[in-house]
Formats: C-alpha cells, sequence, structure tokens
C-alpha cells in the first residue's frame, strides 16, 4: 500500500495549520498584551494624573516630607503676594497744568477798569473789590474743569481733587488791601501787573502740593522787582499769594492704574513639582491642608474620579493601537502576519520610550527647565520603523507624542503641555521618514541630525508665536532639542542588535549585514558550491526586482536569495550546476534516493541557518522556497521503471514532493519562483525572449495550480507584475546569449524548439521543474 502524506481537495492541494504558531497566534495571550498595553499607559500617565494621598489631620504634625506631584499655582499665596504689591505702589501725583497769570490779568484788568469809574466812589469801590475778588479764584477753577471736562487729559476724579485742593489751600486777602486798591493808577497798575505775573509764573513752574510754604517766597521775588512804593509791592505780593495755588495732585485713578499694574506684574506664587509643601514636623495650618486638599493629597478627601479617568484614556490608546493591528492584519493589509511577538515587541519599545520621557522629566531642576527639549522621544518611533515598518512607526508616534505632552509637562497646570505633544510628533515623523529605507549605521547619525533639527525649528517656532520671545531661551531649547536628537541615533544604534536578537527581528540594517559576502556561511556556498552560489546572485537579482515591484520586501528577498540553498553544500555534486559537465551521479542511483538527496536540501539548509543564528524570515524562505511542489523527473522515472518491470509503483507522488511548507509570505513565494526561472533559463542554449516569457509563464502557472501560493497573499495581478519584471531582469541578465532573430520565419522554428529545451531543462535541474502554459489570457506584458 503506498504511503500517503499529501492529499488533495478538488483539484487543490491543502495542508494543515502549522504547529509552530504557538503562542505567537495564541487569541488569549493578545488580549494579555492588550491589557499590557493599557497598564502601561495608565503607569505612564498616573504620577501626572493620580497623586498618592496621605491620612492627615489638620492641626496635627506631619510625619513625613510630603511633595508636590505636579506643578500648580498657590492661589492664596498669589492673592497675598498681589495685594502686597499693591500696598507698596505710593500714591501717584499728578502736575495740572494750570496757567494762574490769567487769573493775575484779570483782577489788575478789573483794578484798571473801577478806578477809571469817576463816578464810583471810593468806598463803592472798596466794597466791589470786597465782593467781587475774594471768588475769582473759584470762578478761575471752575472754568478750566469745564474746558478740561470730557477730556482724556485729566480724569474726573482728579479735577474734582484740584478743586477741592485749591479751594482748601485759598488764601484770603487781608482787608486794607482792597482800601489800597483805588489809590492806584493806571501806569502803577500796568507796572505792578507784569511783575504779579512773574512771580506767580516763577513760582508755579515747580510742582506745589502745599501753597502756603510757597507763598512765603512771594515777598523776596517781589521786593527784588523794579517797584520802588511800598504800596505798590504790598499790593503785590497780596494779589500774587491769592493767584498762587496747588498744581501737584493725588492722582486717585493713576495711583489705582499703578496698583493694577504692579499686581498684575506679580508673577503668580508657584509650586514646582517636586517641591515641598509639607515639611517632616511641620504643623498642618489651615493654608497646608488647603494646600494638600488642592493636590488631592488627603486620603479622607480622595476622589477616584482621576484614576477613572486615566484607565479611559489609557484603553482609548491601547484601543486605538489594538485596533490599528487588527486592521493592519487584515488580508491586504500592512502587516498580514503579525504575531504576538510583534505585540510583546511593540510593547517593549513603547515601555522603554516612556522610561527615557520620565528620566528626562526628572532630570529636569531649577535653571534646567527647557532640558525636556532634549527628552529622546523619538527613539520609539526610529526603533518600531527599523524594527516593525514605517507604518507601525507613523502609529506609534501619534501616541509617543500623546505621552510626550504629559510625561514633559513639568510646568503647565494643565494635564497635557501640547508644546511638547507637537514637538514630540514633529521628531517622531521625522525619524520615521529618516530611516525608512535605512540600510547603514551612518544613515541612523544622519536620521539623529535631522530629528534634533526638526525639534529645534519646532522649539523656536511655538517659542518665538509666545506673547514676550526669549532668544536666549529660544537658543537654549534649540540646542538641547539637537543634543536631544543626537542622543537618539545613539540609543537606537545601542539597542538595535539587542531588538534583533531578542526577538529574532529582521531589519534593513541586519540585512546589509548579511549580504556581506564574507559571511561564514556564503565563503563555503562559494568555495564548496560555486555554481549554486553564482545560481543564488542570479535568483537574488530576479527575486530583489520583482519584490519591489509588488511592494514586497526586495532586500529580504536578495538576501534570502544568497542562502536559499546552502542545503546543497552537504551534497554540493549531485545538483547539476555544481557538475561542471562531468558525471551525473544520479545516473546511478534509485529515482526515490535521488528524490530524497534533492529534497533535503532544502530542510538542510534551514537547519544549516538555525545553527548560524540566521533570522527566522531567512530560514523561513530556504525552508518554503519549493512548497510542496513534485520532483517530476524523478516521479515519472520511477514510473518508468515500474512499468518496465510489470510491477505496481512502490512510492506515491507525495514521496516525490518537497515536504514544505509551502511559501507563507511573498517574499518566499518570490524567490521560489526566481529560483526556478533562473535554472530553467540558465539551461536554454539559445534563449530568446519569446522562450523566456514562456517559460516564466509555465513556472508561476504550474506553481499556482499545483496550490503552492494558496498560504501566501499574491495576488493575480501581483504574480502578472512579478512575471513582468522577471522577464525584464533576465532580459539584461542574459542579454549577450538572447537571439533576436531578424525573420518570422526563424523566430517561428526557434519557438517550436523552446519545449523541447525547457523539458531538457526540466530534466537536468529540479529546481526548474513548475513548468505549464501561462494563460495567453494573463500575456499583458509589457
Amino acid at each position: 500500500m503506498p504511503r500517503k502524506r499529501y492529499g488533495k481537495t478538488g483539484g487543490r492541494a491543502f495542508a494543515a495549520v502549522s504547529p509552530s504558531a504557538g503562542w505567537k497566534q495564541n487569541a488569549a495571550l493578545r488580549w494579555v498584551l492588550f491589557l499590557l498595553f493599557v497598564g502601561l499607559f495608565y503607569v505612564s500617565l498616573a504620577p501626572r494624573f493620580v497623586p498618592p494621598t496621605y491620612d492627615i489631620r489638620l492641626g496635627a504634625v506631619s510625619d513625613r516630607d510630603i511633595r508636590a506631584p505636579r506643578q500648580e499655582i498657590d492661589e492664596e499665596a498669589t492673592i497675598r503676594a498681589r495685594e502686597a504689591a499693591a500696598e507698596r505702589v505710593q500714591t501717584v501725583y499728578t502736575i495740572v497744568s494750570v496757567r494762574n497769570e490769567t487769573l493775575v490779568d484779570e483782577m489788575f484788568r478789573r483794578i484798571d477798569q473801577l478806578n477809571r469809574d469817576e463816578v464810583l466812589s471810593t468806598d463803592d469801590k472798596v466794597d466791589i473789590y470786597r465782593r467781587e475778588f475774594p471768588s475769582k479764584l473759584d470762578q478761575h477753577v471752575d472754568a478750566f474743569i469745564q474746558a478740561n471736562a470730557g477730556t482724556d487729559t485729566y480724569s474726573p476724579e482728579l479735577l474734582q481733587e484740584m478743586r477741592r485742593s485749591v479751594l482748601e489751600q485759598k488764601y484770603a486777602i487781608p482787608e486794607e488791601t482792597f482800601y489800597k486798591l483805588p489809590r492806584l493808577t493806571s501806569a502803577q497798575i500796568a507796572e505792578m501787573r507784569l511783575v504779579a505775573r512773574d512771580v506767580v509764573r516763577q513760582i508755579m513752574s515747580s510742582p506745589l502740593s502745599d501753597a502756603e510754604s510757597a507763598r512765603t517766597q512771594v515777598a523776596e521775588l517781589v521786593n527784588a522787582s523794579p517797584l520802588s512804593l511800598t504800596i505798590e509791592r504790598e499790593v503785590v505780593q497780596e494779589l500774587a499769594r491769592y493767584a498762587i495755588t496747588p498744581n501737584r495732585f493725588a492722582d486717585e485713578a493713576a495711583t489705582e492704574a499703578a496698583r493694577k499694574e504692579a499686581m498684575e506684574n506679580t508673577p503668580p506664587v508657584v509650586i514646582k513639582q517636586g517641591d515641598v509643601i509639607v515639611g517632616k514636623g511641620q504643623v498642618i495650618t489651615e493654608d497646608v491642608y488647603a494646600l494638600l486638599e488642592k493636590f488631592n493629597l488627603l486620603k479622607e478627601k480622595k476622589t477616584y474620579l482621576p484614576q477613572v479617568g486615566v484607565i479611559v484614556m489609557s484603553l482609548l490608546l491601547g484601543g486605538a493601537l489594538y485596533g490599528y493591528g487588527r486592521l493592519s492584519a487584515e488580508p491586504g493589509g500592512a502587516a498580514r502576519t503579525w504575531t504576538n511577538m510583534h505585540w510583546l515587541m511593540l510593547l517593549t519599545i513603547f515601555a522603554l520610550n516612556a522610561l527615557l520621557m520620565h528620566l528626562t522629566a526628572l532630570a529636569r531642576g531649577d535653571g534646567w527647565t527647557l532640558l525636556v527639549y532634549a527628552a529622546p522621544v523619538a527613539t520609539g518611533s526610529m526603533l518600531v520603523t527599523l524594527l516593525l515598518g514605517s507604518h507601525w512607526g507613523l502609529a506609534s508616534s501619534v501616541a509617543f507624542s500623546v505621552l510626550a505632552a504629559a510625561i514633559l509637562n513639568v510646568e503647565q497646570e494643565t494635564l497635557f503641555d501640547f508644546r511638547y505633544g507637537l514637538m514630540g510628533l514633529a521628531v517622531c515623523l521625522t525619524a520615521v521618514f529618516a530611516v525608512h529605507r535605512a540600510s547603514q549605521r551612518f544613515t541612523l547619525l544622519k536620521a539623529g541630525f535631522l530629528v534634533g533639527l526638526a525639534g529645534a525649528l519646532a522649539a523656536v517656532a511655538m517659542m518665538m508665536a509666545a506673547p514676550e520671545p526669549d532668544t536666549g531661551k529660544m537658543l537654549q531649547a534649540a540646542g538641547f532639542a539637537m543634543a536631544g536628537g543626537l542622543l537618539t541615533a545613539v540609543l537606537v544604534i545601542g539597542l538595535m542588535p539587542f531588538f534583533e536578537s531578542l526577538f529574532g527581528v529582521l531589519s534593513a540594517l541586519k540585512l546589509v549585514e548579511l549580504s556581506n559576502p564574507n559571511h561564514p556561511l556564503l565563503r563555503r556556498l562559494l568555495t564548496e558550491a560555486p555554481g549554486t552560489y553564482h545560481h543564488s546572485l542570479m535568483v537574488g537579482n530576479l527575486a530583489e526586482a520583482a519584490a519591489e515591484a509588488v511592494g514586497a520586501n526586495g532586500l529580504l528577498c536578495r538576501v534570502g536569495s544568497f542562502y536559499h540553498d546552502v542545503g546543497k553544500t552537504k551534497r554540493p555534486r549531485y545538483f547539476i550546476e555544481n557538475q561542471n559537465g562531468g558525471e551525473n551521479p544520479h545516473d546511478r542511483l534509485d529515482p526515490k534516493v535521488s528524490a530524497g538527496i534533492i529534497i533535503a536540501h532544502a530542510r538542510d539548509g534551514a537547519e544549516m541557518l538555525k545553527a548560524y543564528r540566521l533570522p527566522k524570515p531567512i530560514r523561513d524562505i530556504a525552508e518554503q522556497h519549493h512548497g510542496t511542489t513534485l520532483l517530476k523527473y524523478f516521479y515519472q522515472k520511477m514510473l518508468q521503471e515500474a512499468e518496465a518491470k510489470g510491477a505496481e509503483p512502490e512510492w506515491s507522488e507525495a514521496d516525490f514532493r518537497y515536504p514544505g511548507p509551502k511559501a507563507q509570505s511573498k517574499e518566499a513565494a518570490i524567490v521560489g519562483i526566481a529560483d526556478s526561472v533562473e535554472a530553467a533559463v540558465r539551461s536554454l542554449k539559445h534563449p530568446t525572449v519569446e522562450q523566456i516569457k514562456g517559460i516564466i509563464g509555465k513556472i508561476i502557472k504550474e506553481r499556482l495550480d499545483d496550490g503552492q501560493l494558496s498560504e501566501c497573499d499574491l495576488t493575480l495581478r501581483e504574480l502578472d507584475t512579478i512575471a513582468n519584471s522577471m522577464l525584464e531582469t533576465v532580459i539584461g541578465m542574459f542579454h549577450s546569449r538572447i537571439d533576436y532573430p531578424e525573420d518570422h520565419a526563424l523566430q517561428r522554428r526557434k519557438e517550436g524548439e523552446a519545449g523541447a529545451e525547457a523539458e531538457a531543462a526540466t530534466a537536468s535541474a529540479p529546481a526548474s521543474e513548475q513548468a505549464q502554459a501561462w494563460p495567453k489570457e494573463r500575456r499583458a506584458w509589457r
């Protein structure tokens, strides 16, 4: 009874789900990782949102130092400080530019007018002077107030204060002066007016609050004047004293404005994060108790709303990441093979990045508030991009910016400071774009410089938009941001080997290192199986171009091709590319034994790669590039020998198939197709474009019909693109060997020979045994 290892259903091959998935695909573990993500976000945000509480009573003595969990403004202390600043403001005095010389002119004009009147008696004139002159100052002040009312020059309060002060300090003209006035002549009046005007002008040119003290200067000034008669000097002195009034008054409105400005200019009393608000042994006063209550540090006043808020925010962040992971894992998504190992690695990077931000916030001290701009926020985005791809780098950048807005917020009362969130988003996105195609370590240093530059520009831009930009602080923030970018690059360079080793992830940097021809396995392949080595190089060229054409990992295909046939080094002479035209050992072997030798190279290669600790994606390509394809040459040979003996076949078709698994990724499938195409085309003596096109179509068609591509997500459109790419690459590789017939007859003859040569290639090179016609309706090749 033939042994069965492989079955078919409806003409399609099927296979069980690989048992190696294990914990990496375990749904329960995925939920545990989701909860760990939520826990990480909670722990990262809780110090800012949920402070510890203490069992402290009013009037008790504290048994410990209690520090502020965040920065807050002490409202009560701020009010007291501003009130003290207002009390320190001196009364503001304003000088009113009143011209009392006009009052002097008016009085002497009235004296001259009455003295010229010959009808009035001297007693009548004295009565008029006694009645009119005491009120002239009131009229003069009222006229000034009326002229300035409603203007911006003097406030109404100041004008009223002027009137009160002037009338309060009003000088009373002695009674005997009124009797002297009728005795003055017009000539005397004119000279006296000039002297009086000059005296009043001189004295009132200086600020006067006390008119009485200023009037003591009048006698000295008048006695120094040209006036010679005693009556003249006495009258001028009295009328000048009357006209001298205060001109400097307490300005209540200006004083209030100054006090208000002093209060506004008094900075708030800030309790910084980490400041001691209660010292050990300190009595809990009402003010201290109010502060503890303000910071939610009292156990008796504890509320669970902050915890609920942080939990909700953590669930939102974790849910957003989990939802993005589910979407990207759908067919056609960016990460169909996303596993729990990837979630665990993402969780580790998030924890590391949050720790770096917390350390930066803690390192900030007095005078170093701008140090937060040096936080290596982009470390996480750069690691995620290099290890998990740019799509996850972009998604994680948003989450990192949210964490940065909370963790780095060391100055604001608000829970989030979106200055740091915007800066974090800028540096994270810059990091993603700077390293998404990185293939050298030097690229990371360059990326660090770009990250620092982006951080510096973001910091300076936000500080320029502030109400009072500070150039010195801008330069300091820019310097810290540049340092943070370079620190990010150094951290990533140091951490990459750790993540690659711990999680077995294959980054572009690692792939470039593995492509070094001095790698022990590649050196062994070159020396022991040179034909296979050169075949692998050609396969790499084909696979890389095809992978890039369909958006797969071209570098992985290239490097995977270099190692896909290392298993042939165990028995190199049993593979045609290493026989150099010599004897073929398979001629002397049983077909089943030959098939076993050929089939073993895929398993042997995977084991050798594992022994050399090469990453799993490389091992998968070596193990899967043949899938479960059939070695038709040896299978047909076994059937022919059994028929010649007149016996039933000893072996089934399944015994001549590779054990698989089938290609699980686009990259493994593309390398497998490229392997067969290169071997088949190389075997043609005089290839033509049509022959090459036909061979490529046969290989892809048979792999598709045989179900070899059923477990990877290559579409028919992508297979068509792969065929086009490989045709172009093969024409470039074998350009000197390809015949370009000048007439159609020669072309038809060579097309007729193509089938025979392809069959020969199939018989001599087991790697190219997939061959049937590619459908004509799919031949839309460029």
